[in-house]
């Protein structure tokens, strides 16, 4: 019997060979031509797209080829994962975050070389690249990482913009290097679509991949030279997992203490009053059976209270994902809370950036200096904070309120209904950017002390005045 059963282990290790450096089953080296299939598709992603955004990159020189080289250095950590996974099964979770580090801490040194370079003449194209290089991380969600790498993609398009509008008529190789780079995202999201749908495919029989299985061969494709040196910065943070259920370690009752302080607005929201009907400027009087607590009072975020709307046609109610109030590297996750009047951040640095998602009838107070803020799928949340350095964006969200205490550069409004915005005096130089928003309104202090509520518009009107289109807001009557 012990014979039999090593002559079935030789047999078992033999078929694995074998089909190991079966035609397309595999990867070895690329003369060979026995590269997984999937490996191939990838090889032909930086040959193709990567390799011209890497080019217009070159010719526009300075900070953006830095970072582009940077970048090509994390799509090139990838492939290694990409042909490991083409050889050897699915590690376990431990091994499987051992390999991820590399690509982790790749995407971390792309994003602090912009935070390092901030005054940067071509701060927008290294933000357009920090805010979407996380798509990398594509091989770690499942089970759908093409939705993940739109999503990511989607973030960088305000900068982006920013770049398109700063030089569409002053240098076309901008606008060149904006469309190659998005290229890569939108390629990217169909190679995952045909090749790794539902998650990373790892090979079915062999081994198990680990920290020491040999790395690959250089790859097919061409490097563009060596990356420069990445900037020195703080340890690189874990590499993506699952998002945890902890519960911030903050006593509870002592936090709803501080933000019942808040709402009864003592040195913060004490001048806010009343505005009368006759001083509201609605372009549609529909719009002033809108107003709610925060219009109508000193408190102005108090969570309301979930109302029951039945729906014509019952529906299975969606899996409720466990609340998360926690620093994951240097992002606050604030994602699934619900009738929750009492979240805060207090110990803040300014390299932090706070994301919250998925939050309905719920509070959240961020305390000190932030690096930028948003806010994604979120209904009926109300935002107090003190200053950010850099973007407070909202996007898919409905029936927001934000309040300023100090300063903020930019405000961005996408994709959402019902978007009021309290500014302070710090913050009337405040750039307000929307698109595919409407029920927006920002109210700004007087000198009297009053709120003074504005719309933003929502209507336009374009002619061609025989040279151009040229665009004015259109006012409703009402």
């Amino acid at each position: 019997m012990a014979d039999l059963q090593n002559l079935v282990q030789r047999l078992e290790t033999a078929v694995g060979k074998l089909e190991l450096f079966a035609g397309g089953s595999g990867a070895g080296s690329c003369a060979a031509g026995d590269t997984a299939q999937f490996v191939k598709a990838y090889d032909a992603l930086l040959n193709g797209a990567v390799g011209e955004f890497l080019k217009i990159s070159k010719e526009i020189g300075g900070d953006v080829e830095k970072q582009a080289g940077l970048l090509l250095a994390g799509l090139n950590i990838q492939r290694e994962l990409l042909v490991k996974a083409s050889q050897f099964q699915q590690p376990d979770e431990k091994d499987l975050s051992a390999l991820l580090a590399p690509l982790s801490k790749q995407i971390q040194t792309v994003q602090d070389f912009r935070e390092k370079n901030r005054s940067s003449k071509q701060f927008n194209h290294l933000s357009a690249i920090s805010e979407s290089v996380p798509a990398l991380g594509w091989v770690a969600m499942a089970p759908k990482p093409g939705p993940y790498v739109k999503e990511m993609t989607d973030a960088a398009t305000f900068y982006t913009n920013r770049v398109l509008k700063e030089y569409k008529d002053v240098d076309k190789k901008h606008v060149d290097w904006v469309r190659s780079y998005l290229s890569i995202w939108t390629e990217l999201q169909a190679y995952i679509k045909e090749h790794h749908t539902t998650g990373l495919s790892w090979r079915k029989t062999g081994p198990k991949a680990g920290p020491s299985t040999s790395a690959p061969s250089a790859p097919c494709a061409p490097r563009a030279g060596p990356p420069p040196p990445p900037p020195g910065g703080p340890p690189p943070p874990p590499p993506p997992a699952p998002a945890s259920a902890s519960a911030p370690s903050d006593d509870s009752e002592a936090r709803s203490q501080l933000f019942a302080q808040l709402n009864q607005g003592e040195n913060i929201t004490r001048a806010l009053k009343h505005v009368p009907e006759d001083m509201k400027t609605h372009k549609n009087p529909a719009l002033k059976s809108q107003s709610g607590p925060i219009r109508s009072g000193p408190k102005p975020f108090t969570s309301p209270k979930p109302t029951n709307i039945c729906s014509p046609a019952a529906k299975p109610a969606p899996k409720k994902e466990p609340p998360v109030l926690e620093l994951e590297g240097k992002k606050w996750k604030v994602e699934n809370h619900d009738n929750a009047s009492n979240l805060v951040i207090s110990d803040t640095e300014l390299k932090q950036v706070v994301y919250v998602y998925k939050c309905v009838n719920s509070t959240l107070q961020v305390k000190g200096k932030i690096n930028s803020i948003t806010i994604d799928n979120c209904k009926k949340l109300g935002l107090v904070f003190e200053d950010a350095v850099g973007i407070v964006e909202i996007i898919n969200s409905r029936d927001v309120k934000v309040q300023v205490l100090g300063k903020v550069p930019t405000i961005s409004i996408n994709k959402t209904d019902g978007c009021q915005i309290y500014l302070s005096k710090d913050s009337l130089s405040c750039e307000i950017i929307s698109a595919k928003s409407s029920e927006m309104n920002i109210s700004v202090p007087g000198s009297g002390g009053e709120f003074s509520e504005f719309p933003v518009p929502e209507q336009f009107k374009t002619v061609w005045n025989g040279d151009k289109l040229v665009t004015t807001v259109t006012e409703i009557a009402g």
